[in-house]
């Protein structure tokens, strides 16, 4: 009688634990699922932050390529702009040294020349003035030539160099970066002197000032008209290679 109680307590004693382990079980198990789910909902978490951070950055480099390619487009611009000027520059030094040379001799005949003659005060101060202003415009003292043509102009104006004087007045200020200036004694010598040798070059001078100042369409229209006045002139020449005729 005994024994079958003691084994009844027993087996009661077997039982309740089996079943408080059980009940263990259970909570760990969903301690574990639910360790794993903050787990989970971390590491996703990270993972679209992570996606999101790769969505900027990749729109980053994109932005960055299309200001390099931006900044290409203008590099090669201003690079053809550069090389445009310097070949304009290249150009005006050739056709100054040839004109000077032409010009120098011209100053020596009229000092042989026109020595008896003074219709304007005295020849030989006209050719000594013009020929210094010639020198400094060879030396490249552009303002110093300028104001040399400037002062000749005034100082003598019957002149027969005025057409000249006053081209190279503009070729002096166009070098000296003073365009409006270059722009107005151009001006002068193709209305003034329409007839006169210089007028071609004066012409092509006036479209550089224009081009310079950003008028495109104006520097093109005097190409133009260069071309149809003088057809046969140096400068319409230039001017046929610029609007790319033959």
């Amino acid at each position: 009688m005994i024994r079958s109680k003691i084994s009844a307590a027993a087996l009661g004693l077997l039982l309740a634990h089996s079943a408080h382990a059980a009940l263990f079980d259970d909570d760990e198990a969903r301690r574990r699922i639910d360790q794993l789910r903050s787990d989970t909902d971390t590491r996703l978490k990270s993972l679209e932050d992570a996606q999101r951070a790769q969505l900027q950055l990749n729109n980053q480099l994109d932005q960055l390529r299309n200001e390099v390619n931006r900044l290409r487009g203008q590099i090669e611009q201003m690079t053809n702009d550069l090389d445009q000027a310097q070949k304009r520059q290249k150009d005006f030094y050739v056709d100054l040294d040839g004109r000077l040379r032409k010009l120098e001799g011209a100053v020596t005949n009229l000092n042989q020349a026109s020595a008896p003659v003074a219709p304007q005060g005295d020849p030989a101060s006209e050719s000594r003035d013009y020929g210094a202003a010639l020198d400094a415009l060879r030396a490249g003292k552009y303002v110093d030539a300028a104001n040399a043509f400037k002062n000749f102009i005034k100082t003598y104006p019957k002149s027969a160099f005025q057409p000249s004087a006053n081209f190279w007045a503009g070729s002096a200020y166009f070098q000296a970066r003073d365009i409006d200036s270059a722009r107005e004694y151009y001006s002068r010598v193709v209305t003034g002197w329409p007839d006169d040798a210089m007028a071609p070059d004066a012409m092509l001078g006036l479209s550089n000032t224009q081009n310079e100042k950003g008028d495109k369409k104006a520097a093109r229209a005097t190409l133009e008209q260069l071309v149809a006045r003088y057809p046969s002139s140096d400068a319409a020449k230039t001017a046929k290679q610029r609007l790319g005729k033959k």
